[in-house]
């Protein structure tokens, strides 16, 4: 598409209805809802240096719906997953834009999504996120495949 918008950090469109970034400035927030998005959903921290100081307002000025999930960066959970697996189903059918402050957060947690939700073939998968990252340590274990019933 040559609507989307050039200079949002780690920019990907996963489909129609997703796409995913680092922290977009509150303009690239104007640049998503042109593009029909009525979602937002961020795993970042507010406390980060390159948060926004009022996304949450920036998005809702902007007539898009916001949702905070905040994803510790040294220690992403599975009510963390959960919580963005039900923040991500609220959306549809719905245009939606998920972020953190580079994608490196939101590119695992679609790669575990698309791999154990979606059933896509893992290597298609690995190859969307390590366009973005390559996860080690404690992402490492978060995106490990879960042993059935544990």
């Amino acid at each position: 598409m040559t609507d989307e918008p050039q200079k949002v950090t780690n920019w990907r469109r996963l489909d129609e209805r997703i796409t995913t970034s680092g922290q977009p400035t509150t303009e690239q927030l104007g640049e998503i809802a042109g593009l029909g998005v009525k979602h937002v959903i961020n795993l970042g921290l507010h406390t980060h240096q390159n948060a926004l100081p009022d996304e949450a307002g920036d998005v809702e000025r902007l007539g898009m719906n916001y949702v905070h999930i905040p994803v510790d960066f040294t220690a992403p959970t599975e009510e963390d997953f959960v919580a963005f697996q039900r923040a991500l189903r609220a959306t549809e059918p719905d245009k939606v834009h998920v972020h953190c402050i580079f994608n490196w957060r939101v590119s695992a947690f679609f790669y575990r999504y698309q791999r154990d939700v979606l059933g896509m073939e893992e290597g298609e998968a690995r190859a969307l996120m390590d366009s973005v990252w390559r996860p080690e340590g404690v992402w490492a274990e978060f995106i490990a495949p879960k042993a059935q019933g544990a």
